[in-house]
Protein backbone atom coordinates (compact mmCIF):
# COMPACT_ATOMS: atom_id res chain seq x y z
CA UNK A 1 0.00 0.00 0.00
CA UNK A 2 1.01 3.50 0.10
CA UNK A 3 2.22 5.30 2.71
CA UNK A 4 2.82 8.97 4.01
CA UNK A 5 6.57 8.61 5.47
CA UNK A 6 6.78 12.46 6.10
CA UNK A 7 5.72 16.06 6.28
CA UNK A 8 7.10 19.47 5.58
CA UNK A 9 6.21 23.00 6.57
CA UNK A 10 7.41 26.00 4.99
CA UNK A 11 7.41 29.08 4.37
CA UNK A 12 6.14 30.69 0.78
CA UNK A 13 7.26 33.77 0.15
CA UNK A 14 7.43 35.34 -3.32
CA UNK A 15 10.52 37.35 -2.41
CA UNK A 16 12.43 33.82 -2.08
CA UNK A 17 11.83 32.74 -5.68
CA UNK A 18 13.16 35.66 -7.09
CA UNK A 19 15.66 35.92 -4.82
CA UNK A 20 16.53 32.49 -6.18
CA UNK A 21 15.38 33.05 -9.86
CA UNK A 22 17.49 36.05 -10.04
CA UNK A 23 20.77 35.07 -8.51
CA UNK A 24 20.60 36.87 -5.42
CA UNK A 25 21.08 33.74 -2.74
CA UNK A 26 24.40 34.89 -1.78
CA UNK A 27 23.86 38.29 -0.71
CA UNK A 28 24.52 38.91 2.44
CA UNK A 29 20.47 39.70 2.68
CA UNK A 30 19.34 36.22 1.87
CA UNK A 31 22.62 34.03 2.34
CA UNK A 32 21.37 32.98 6.02
CA UNK A 33 17.81 32.34 4.95
CA UNK A 34 19.28 30.24 2.18
CA UNK A 35 21.86 28.51 4.07
CA UNK A 36 19.17 27.00 6.25
CA UNK A 37 17.32 25.30 3.35
CA UNK A 38 20.63 23.00 2.47
CA UNK A 39 19.80 20.61 5.35
CA UNK A 40 16.22 20.49 4.14
CA UNK A 41 17.08 19.66 0.34
CA UNK A 42 19.99 17.05 1.35
CA UNK A 43 17.15 15.06 3.90
CA UNK A 44 14.40 15.17 0.82
CA UNK A 45 17.43 14.08 -1.92
CA UNK A 46 17.84 11.20 1.38
CA UNK A 47 14.14 9.93 1.54
CA UNK A 48 13.21 10.28 -2.09
CA UNK A 49 9.75 10.53 -2.59
CA UNK A 50 7.62 8.86 -5.28
CA UNK A 51 5.26 11.81 -4.77
CA UNK A 52 4.29 14.66 -2.75
CA UNK A 53 1.30 16.21 -2.11
CA UNK A 54 1.46 19.61 -1.79
CA UNK A 55 -0.94 21.91 0.52
CA UNK A 56 -1.02 26.10 -0.57
CA UNK A 57 -2.87 28.55 -0.85
CA UNK A 58 -4.41 30.50 -4.51
CA UNK A 59 -2.73 34.07 -4.89
CA UNK A 60 -5.35 34.75 -7.03
CA UNK A 61 -3.97 33.07 -10.31
CA UNK A 62 -6.05 30.08 -10.76
CA UNK A 63 -9.13 31.49 -8.40
CA UNK A 64 -9.93 34.75 -8.21
CA UNK A 65 -12.67 36.57 -5.99
CA UNK A 66 -15.52 35.34 -8.50
CA UNK A 67 -14.56 31.26 -7.38
CA UNK A 68 -13.63 30.74 -4.42
CA UNK A 69 -13.07 27.06 -2.89
CA UNK A 70 -12.32 26.01 0.47
CA UNK A 71 -10.46 22.96 -0.93
CA UNK A 72 -9.63 21.94 -4.70
CA UNK A 73 -7.93 19.39 -5.75
CA UNK A 74 -5.76 19.84 -8.88
CA UNK A 75 -6.08 16.10 -11.18
CA UNK A 76 -4.59 17.30 -14.38
CA UNK A 77 -1.05 15.89 -15.65
CA UNK A 78 1.07 18.73 -15.43
CA UNK A 79 0.43 22.03 -13.88
CA UNK A 80 2.65 24.98 -15.46
CA UNK A 81 3.88 28.09 -13.79
CA UNK A 82 1.41 30.61 -13.54
CA UNK A 83 2.03 34.07 -14.60
CA UNK A 84 1.68 36.38 -11.49
CA UNK A 85 2.06 40.33 -13.32
CA UNK A 86 5.84 39.84 -13.80
CA UNK A 87 5.71 36.84 -15.98
CA UNK A 88 5.52 32.62 -15.15
CA UNK A 89 8.61 31.93 -12.60
CA UNK A 90 11.65 30.05 -14.88
CA UNK A 91 11.32 26.76 -13.31
CA UNK A 92 9.67 23.58 -14.69
CA UNK A 93 6.22 22.52 -15.08
CA UNK A 94 5.01 20.88 -12.26
CA UNK A 95 4.37 17.30 -13.38
CA UNK A 96 0.65 15.84 -11.29
CA UNK A 97 -0.12 12.30 -10.32
CA UNK A 98 -3.60 12.00 -12.21
CA UNK A 99 -4.57 8.70 -10.79
CA UNK A 100 -3.06 9.26 -7.01
CA UNK A 101 -5.16 12.84 -7.28
CA UNK A 102 -8.22 11.08 -8.68
CA UNK A 103 -8.77 7.97 -6.12
CA UNK A 104 -8.00 11.13 -3.33
CA UNK A 105 -10.45 12.97 -4.86
CA UNK A 106 -13.25 10.00 -4.51
CA UNK A 107 -11.94 8.77 -1.17
CA UNK A 108 -11.81 12.52 0.62
CA UNK A 109 -15.22 13.51 -1.13
CA UNK A 110 -16.71 10.39 0.12
CA UNK A 111 -15.51 10.79 3.45
CA UNK A 112 -17.65 14.38 3.61
CA UNK A 113 -15.03 16.75 2.53
CA UNK A 114 -16.18 18.60 -0.10
CA UNK A 115 -13.37 18.97 -2.55
CA UNK A 116 -13.31 21.49 -5.71
CA UNK A 117 -11.69 18.69 -8.62
CA UNK A 118 -9.60 20.70 -11.14
CA UNK A 119 -8.54 19.49 -14.39
CA UNK A 120 -6.30 22.79 -15.41
CA UNK A 121 -4.49 25.10 -13.18
CA UNK A 122 -2.00 27.25 -13.47
CA UNK A 123 0.40 26.96 -9.94
CA UNK A 124 2.06 30.40 -8.32
CA UNK A 125 4.60 31.02 -5.87
CA UNK A 126 2.41 29.40 -2.92
CA UNK A 127 3.54 26.11 -4.69
CA UNK A 128 6.80 26.56 -6.70
CA UNK A 129 8.72 28.72 -3.78
CA UNK A 130 8.25 25.28 -1.25
CA UNK A 131 9.10 23.12 -4.34
CA UNK A 132 12.41 25.40 -5.31
CA UNK A 133 13.13 26.03 -1.89
CA UNK A 134 13.84 21.75 -1.23
CA UNK A 135 14.51 20.76 -4.58
CA UNK A 136 16.82 23.98 -5.62
CA UNK A 137 17.08 24.45 -9.46
CA UNK A 138 16.44 21.45 -11.67
CA UNK A 139 16.03 21.04 -14.61
CA UNK A 140 13.14 18.66 -13.42
CA UNK A 141 11.40 18.49 -10.82
CA UNK A 142 12.10 14.92 -9.00
CA UNK A 143 9.02 13.66 -8.55
CA UNK A 144 5.35 14.18 -9.08
CA UNK A 145 2.84 16.41 -7.44
CA UNK A 146 -0.67 16.38 -6.14
CA UNK A 147 -1.52 19.74 -5.49
CA UNK A 148 -4.23 20.66 -2.54
CA UNK A 149 -5.65 24.35 -2.71
CA UNK A 150 -6.57 26.14 0.45
CA UNK A 151 -8.70 29.15 0.97
CA UNK A 152 -7.40 31.29 3.29
CA UNK A 153 -7.85 34.47 1.33
CA UNK A 154 -11.30 35.06 1.81
CA UNK A 155 -13.26 34.78 5.35
CA UNK A 156 -13.87 32.12 6.12
CA UNK A 157 -11.36 29.80 5.83
CA UNK A 158 -11.17 26.39 6.94
CA UNK A 159 -10.51 26.11 10.77
CA UNK A 160 -7.57 24.28 12.06
CA UNK A 161 -9.83 21.66 13.33
CA UNK A 162 -10.78 20.68 9.78
CA UNK A 163 -8.05 21.05 8.26
CA UNK A 164 -6.55 18.69 10.64
CA UNK A 165 -9.67 16.62 10.38
CA UNK A 166 -8.62 16.67 6.20
CA UNK A 167 -5.03 15.71 6.63
CA UNK A 168 -6.53 12.51 8.52
CA UNK A 169 -8.55 11.60 5.78
CA UNK A 170 -5.78 11.86 3.32
CA UNK A 171 -3.80 9.97 5.30
CA UNK A 172 -6.99 6.99 5.13
CA UNK A 173 -7.60 7.50 1.74
CA UNK A 174 -3.15 7.23 1.29
CA UNK A 175 -2.90 4.06 2.67
CA UNK A 176 -6.22 3.08 0.51
CA UNK A 177 -4.50 3.37 -3.01
CA UNK A 178 -4.06 0.39 -4.63
CA UNK A 179 0.00 0.95 -5.13
CA UNK A 180 3.27 0.86 -3.08
CA UNK A 181 4.15 4.56 -2.68
CA UNK A 182 6.58 6.87 -0.65
CA UNK A 183 4.51 9.73 -0.29
CA UNK A 184 5.70 12.89 1.79
CA UNK A 185 3.13 15.81 2.28
CA UNK A 186 3.68 19.47 2.40
CA UNK A 187 2.25 22.17 4.51
CA UNK A 188 3.16 25.84 3.42
CA UNK A 189 2.49 29.26 4.11
CA UNK A 190 3.21 31.76 6.76
CA UNK A 191 4.37 32.23 9.15
CA UNK A 192 3.61 35.52 11.17
CA UNK A 193 3.00 38.34 8.19
CA UNK A 194 0.20 41.07 7.32
CA UNK A 195 0.63 42.78 3.74
CA UNK A 196 -1.74 45.68 4.67
CA UNK A 197 -3.38 48.23 6.98
CA UNK A 198 -1.21 49.98 10.17
CA UNK A 199 -0.15 46.77 11.00
CA UNK A 200 1.81 46.00 7.75
CA UNK A 201 5.25 43.84 8.34
CA UNK A 202 3.91 42.59 11.87
CA UNK A 203 6.19 40.36 12.64
CA UNK A 204 5.75 38.13 15.82
CA UNK A 205 8.87 35.35 16.41
CA UNK A 206 7.09 34.70 20.18
CA UNK A 207 4.03 33.37 18.67
CA UNK A 208 5.96 31.44 15.55
CA UNK A 209 8.45 29.40 17.40
CA UNK A 210 5.73 28.64 19.92
CA UNK A 211 3.91 27.21 16.96
CA UNK A 212 6.25 25.03 15.62
CA UNK A 213 6.81 23.69 18.94
CA UNK A 214 2.85 23.21 19.18
CA UNK A 215 3.35 21.36 16.14
CA UNK A 216 5.66 19.41 17.10
CA UNK A 217 4.90 18.29 20.65
CA UNK A 218 0.98 19.70 21.43
CA UNK A 219 -0.69 20.12 18.00
CA UNK A 220 -4.44 19.66 20.05
CA UNK A 221 -3.57 23.48 20.98
CA UNK A 222 -2.87 24.39 17.53
CA UNK A 223 -6.38 22.72 15.91
CA UNK A 224 -7.75 24.31 19.11
CA UNK A 225 -6.89 27.87 18.16
CA UNK A 226 -9.53 30.10 16.55
CA UNK A 227 -9.08 32.32 13.37
CA UNK A 228 -8.75 35.77 15.74
CA UNK A 229 -6.07 34.38 17.43
CA UNK A 230 -3.92 34.49 14.26
CA UNK A 231 -4.86 37.51 13.17
CA UNK A 232 -4.05 38.75 16.79
CA UNK A 233 -0.63 37.60 17.07
CA UNK A 234 0.00 36.47 13.70
CA UNK A 235 -1.27 39.00 11.52
CA UNK A 236 -3.83 39.02 8.82
CA UNK A 237 -1.83 36.84 6.78
CA UNK A 238 -0.58 34.57 9.46
CA UNK A 239 -4.14 32.67 9.42
CA UNK A 240 -2.30 30.69 6.79
CA UNK A 241 -0.56 28.55 9.05
CA UNK A 242 -3.52 26.75 9.54
CA UNK A 243 -2.28 24.74 6.07
CA UNK A 244 0.51 23.32 8.22
CA UNK A 245 -2.29 21.65 9.85
CA UNK A 246 -3.54 19.43 6.94
CA UNK A 247 0.07 18.05 7.10
CA UNK A 248 0.04 17.40 10.70
CA UNK A 249 -3.18 15.64 10.39
CA UNK A 250 -1.71 13.35 7.99
CA UNK A 251 1.20 12.08 9.98
CA UNK A 252 0.88 9.44 12.58
CA UNK A 253 0.08 10.99 16.40
CA UNK A 254 4.31 9.91 16.96
CA UNK A 255 6.55 12.04 14.90
CA UNK A 256 10.70 12.76 15.13
CA UNK A 257 11.33 16.49 14.33
CA UNK A 258 14.05 16.19 12.12
CA UNK A 259 15.06 19.62 11.40
CA UNK A 260 14.12 22.75 11.62
CA UNK A 261 14.80 26.31 10.32
CA UNK A 262 13.22 29.52 11.53
CA UNK A 263 14.45 33.36 9.93
CA UNK A 264 13.49 36.87 9.78
CA UNK A 265 12.92 38.66 7.63
CA UNK A 266 12.76 37.59 4.09
CA UNK A 267 11.10 40.15 2.68
CA UNK A 268 8.31 41.75 4.93
CA UNK A 269 7.38 38.33 7.09
CA UNK A 270 9.03 35.72 8.78
CA UNK A 271 9.87 32.64 7.67
CA UNK A 272 9.98 28.92 8.96
CA UNK A 273 10.70 25.08 7.88
CA UNK A 274 10.46 21.95 9.89
CA UNK A 275 10.18 18.20 9.03
CA UNK A 276 8.57 15.36 10.87
CA UNK A 277 9.35 11.62 10.39
CA UNK A 278 6.58 8.92 11.04
CA UNK A 279 7.24 7.61 14.21
CA UNK A 280 5.49 3.61 15.09
CA UNK A 281 2.27 4.34 16.67
CA UNK A 282 2.78 4.75 19.85
CA UNK A 283 6.03 5.53 20.47
CA UNK A 284 6.71 8.84 22.85
CA UNK A 285 6.44 12.43 21.17
CA UNK A 286 9.81 12.96 20.11
CA UNK A 287 11.63 16.46 21.29
CA UNK A 288 12.30 19.54 19.04
CA UNK A 289 15.83 19.65 18.23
Amino acid sequence: MAQIIAGLGTSHVPAIGAALDLGRTEEPYWQPLFNGYGPAQEWLARVDPDVVILVYNDHGTAFSLEVIPTFAIGVAREFPPADEGWGPRPVPVVQGHPKLAWHLAESLILDEFDLTIVNEMDVDHGLTVPLSVTCGQPEAWPFPVVPLSVNVIQYPPPTGKRCFDLGRAIRKAVEAYDEDLRVVIFGTGGMSHQLHGERAGVINSDFDRRFLDDLTRDPQRLIDLPHIEYVREAGAEGIELVMWLIMRGALNRDITEVYRHYHVPASNTATGLIIFENEAEGAPLARAS
